[in-house]
This record gives structure tokens, C-alpha cells and sequence, in this order.
């Protein structure tokens, strides 16, 4: 009696596993994006828009502020030892302002929002999925996307790069108290440094990244909301993957973005940015 000879299948290596599985996810997530793209060219559905931008903006202002205070002041601190010792003191307005309006100022801040913003995002939309809200829209003949996710996604693309302005003015006042009232620097000298460091380009570049970067925490947190699992822990779950996702993508977007930004510089004319805040 012939046997039949069974083919086994190939295994399945865990590489292989994680890598078609990360294409997967990118697939799905570039499809979502265009499908918030599109929508958005439309406009929000009437009164969701203000709503959002209160809970994205408003809320978030004493967060933002803290944050950019703590940083303004712990970088004097950590400056003024390696300044004083060469007897430049009064120059470390300029390391600071430079160093908040062209890098830590939008990072960090975004970060702040991913966390504070992007999480509460993605676990509201997650219970929606859960408790079948959004189903519900779609049965009423509304487009889950553009009456949940555009608003959301326009408020982070908007109001991202005005709260980074203002962790910005907030980290470098913190900073000059610092160095003023604390280490005695003379306030005169020290802002007179301080002053006309800044270019043009710095503000300029200090405001395309909070675009991008708020655009990411939009994008990243209503995707993991429309996708979540069911449960608690689905929820959970959305709201910890669309923070380190798009912590993960801030930075890698600030690396690509500061590469473009450094070789667009060479063809910008050099105009510096006069006054005290900056």
C-alpha cells in the first residue's frame, strides 16, 4: 500500500514573522494617513474642530510651560560651571536660546504632547472602537475618519507649533532667572550676549520640526486608536503604543529633518533675530 508523501511547510522564523508584520502595520498606517489627508482637504465637520483644539492646546499649556521652564533652568545649570571657569559667564544666553529654539525646546515638547495629548487621543478612540460608537457612525451615514480623526489630527498640526513657542520663551526665561538671580551674572551683559544669536532660520527651522512632529502624534494616535484590539487591555494597549510610536518617530523625524534643515541653510540669507526673549 503506496503512502502519500504530506509536504510539510516551510517554518516560520521569527525574523520573518516581525519583519512582514512591521510592513503590515506601515501599509495599513500610510493607507490611514492618506485616507486623514484626504479628508482633511475637506474641512472638519462643524463643531469638532474648536473642542478638540481646547482639549490639544488649552489643557496642555501648563504642562508645556513647566517643561520648557525645567529645561531653560537645567541647562544654565548645567552650563554655567564649564563657562565660568573660562570667564565666559555672561555668554550663556547664547547656548541656551540656541539650544532650545533649534532643538531641545521642539523635541521635548513634542515628546510632552505624544505623552500627554497622543495617548488620551488614542484611548478615547479606542473605547469608541470598543463600545462600537464608531461602527454607530458609520451606520448613520458619517465618516468615521473625517467627523473623528481630521479634527484631532489639525488640532495637533496647529497648536504643536505654538505651544513649542511658547516651551521656548518659557525655557529661556527660566533660564535667564538662573543665571541672573542665582549664579549673579549681570543681566545687562548677559542679555546684551544673548541678543542677535538667533537667525531668522533658527525661528524658522525651530517651526517646521513641531509641524512635522505634531502631524506625527496626530497621525500615530488615531491610527492605534482605530485599531485597537477589544478589552481594557486593547485600550491599554493603544494608548502605550501610539506614545512609543510616536516618540520613536519624533526622534527619527528630528535626525532626517535637522539633515535637510542643515543643507537648506547654505542658501539662506543670514538675518539675525534682535530683542531679549531671543
Amino acid at each position: 500500500m503506496a503512502t502519500a508523501s504530506v509536504e510539510k511547510a516551510p517554518p516560520s522564523w521569527p525574523l520573518a514573522q516581525l519583519v512582514e508584520s512591521f510592513l503590515t502595520e506601515l501599509g495599513d498606517l500610510t493607507l490611514f494617513a492618506l485616507q486623514v489627508f484626504r479628508w482633511t482637504a475637506r474641512g472638519p465637520c462643524r463643531g469638532t474642530l474648536v473642542p478638540s483644539m481646547f482639549s490639544v492646546g488649552v489643557l496642555s499649556m501648563p504642562v508645556v510651560a513647566i517643561t520648557g521652564m525645567f529645561i531653560g533652568m537645567v541647562l544654565a545649570v548645567q552650563s554655567y560651571e564649564q563657562f565660568a571657569v573660562v570667564g565666559l559667564a555672561t555668554r550663556l544666553g547664547q547656548i541656551i536660546n540656541i539650544s532650545l529654539v533649534r532643538e531641545l525646546g521642539p523635541v521635548l515638547a513634542a515628546t510632552m504632547l505624544a505623552g500627554r495629548v497622543g495617548s488620551s487621543m488614542a484611548a478615547e478612540l479606542a473605547t469608541m472602537r470598543v463600545s462600537e460608537q464608531i461602527d454607530a457612525l458609520s451606520c448613520l451615514g458619517v465618516n468615521p475618519i473625517h467627523y473623528l480623526a481630521v479634527p484631532r489630527f489639525l488640532s495637533c498640526l496647529l497648536l504643536v507649533p505654538l505651544l513649542t513657542i511658547m516651551a521656548n520663551f518659557v525655557g529661556v526665561m527660566g533660564g535667564a532667572l538662573v543665571c541672573i538671580k542665582i549664579y549673579g551674572i549681570d543681566s545687562h551683559f548677559y542679555w546684551q550676549n544673548a541678543s542677535g544669536v538667533i537667525r531668522m532660520w533658527d525661528v524658522i527651522g525651530g517651526l517646521i520640526k513641531p509641524t512635522f512632529f505634531g502631524a506625527t502624534i496626530g497621525i500615530f494616535a488615531c491610527h492605534r486608536g482605530f485599531r485597537s484590539s477589544a478589552g481594557a487591555q486593547g485600550v491599554g494597549r493603544a494608548a502605550t503604543t501610539a506614545f512609543v510610536a510616536s516618540f520613536v518617530a519624533i526622534l527619527a523625524l528630528d535626525f532626517f529633518l535637522a539633515l535637510a534643515l542643515n543643507a537648506v541653510e547654505g542658501y539662506i540669507p543670514d538675518v539675525q533675530v534682535q530683542g531679549k526673549g531671543l
